[in-house]
This record gives C-alpha cells, structure tokens and sequence, in this order.
C-alpha cells in the first residue's frame, strides 16, 4: 500500500516522517522521494492523524490523484537537478515521462492545470535556484556551471537567469562575494 507524502527530497524530510510514523504506531516498508510505503492500508483516523502530524512540520498527505502525480513530477525534477551527479543526456520530456511512467503531454497537462506553470518553466526555475547555489559554493565558474546543467551556452545560461532574476550571473556572484566580505568584519 502506497502513501504519497508532500514534503522535499531530504534526509532530515524522510528522518521527520519515520519519526511520526513510528510514534504513531504506523508500520511501513519504506520513506522514500515523498512515497511512504506502509505494510497496511491506513485507518481513516490513522490517516488523519498522520496528516495532523505531518502539517505540523510543514509536510502533508496528498490522496488527490492528480496532486499525487504532479509531486512524482515535481520529485524527478528536484532529484534529477539538485542531487544528481549530472543531468540527463537524454530529452527532459523522455526523462521525466520514464520516471514516473505516464505519457509526457498528459503529465504536461495535468502539471500545468494543478501548478499553473508548465514542466517547462518548473525546469528552469530549479536549474536557476542550482546555479544560484552553485554561484555561491563559488568552486565553478559560470561557463563550469553552464556545461554542468546542460546549457548550450554561457550566454544562455546568463539569458535564462537575468530573465527569472533581474540580476547577471556575474552580478549575483560579486553581491554574494560583498556579502561575505561584509560578514568576516563582523
């Protein structure tokens, strides 16, 4: 018996629902990528109980189907460009579609009626919040960054990001380097 549960891909996420389900006397097979696999099929109190617990912390119990697919969604996105070793060569669309074992128009669809932005856009917003991270680790730079998320250019990359930022790359990289400079004189 599957549970999908809302929360990001994290171990501290997956520590904080083991820690509910056990307190609640829950047994389950598994926590993994916002999937709960129980051993038994939640009573209604149980379910209730759990999401009472879950909200508490900031996660919840999806049961809506189309809410369900969209987090799987939102799921191989988040784990395919934040910790993965390296994108994939192949199409997103294929990528995605292959993961969560649905056709990618219909995914595409229910993704932007539950959303209210595409796949697409969701994409680059993560590939922006990465490059944003990645700026700030400040070991790689831009044109590294660039080839990493699978950008076909360093202009691109700088395009894409001005336009969900307002701000250049290089912009960003020199307000986080005074930042940090600004916190050593404390």
């Amino acid at each position: 018996m599957r549970q999908y549960v809302k929360y990001m891909v994290s171990h501290r996420c997956k520590m904080l629902v083991k820690f509910e389900l056990r307190k609640l006397h829950i047994p389950f097979e598994s926590v993994d990528l916002g999937v709960i696999e129980l051993k038994e099929p939640l009573s209604p109190e149980q379910h209730d109980l759990l999401d009472m617990h879950l909200k508490r912390s900031g996660l919840e119990l999806l049961d809506d189907r189309k809410n369900v697919l969209v987090e799987k969604v939102k799921l191989v996105i988040i784990e395919m460009i934040h910790y993965a070793e390296s994108l994939p060569k192949q199409n997103y669309s294929d990528y995605i579609s292959e993961k969560v074992g649905y056709d990618y128009t219909y995914l595409s669809n229910v993704f932007s009626e539950v959303k209210g932005i595409t796949i697409q856009h969701f994409i680059i917003l993560n590939k922006i919040e990465r490059v944003k991270e990645l700026i700030l680790y400040d070991e790689l730079s831009i044109s590294e960054i660039a080839y990493r998320l699978n950008y076909s250019s360093v202009a691109h990359l700088s395009a894409q990001f001005k336009k969900v930022t307002g701000l250049s790359p290089a912009y960003f990289k020199s307000m986080a380097k005074k930042r940090r400079i600004n916190l050593e004189e404390l």
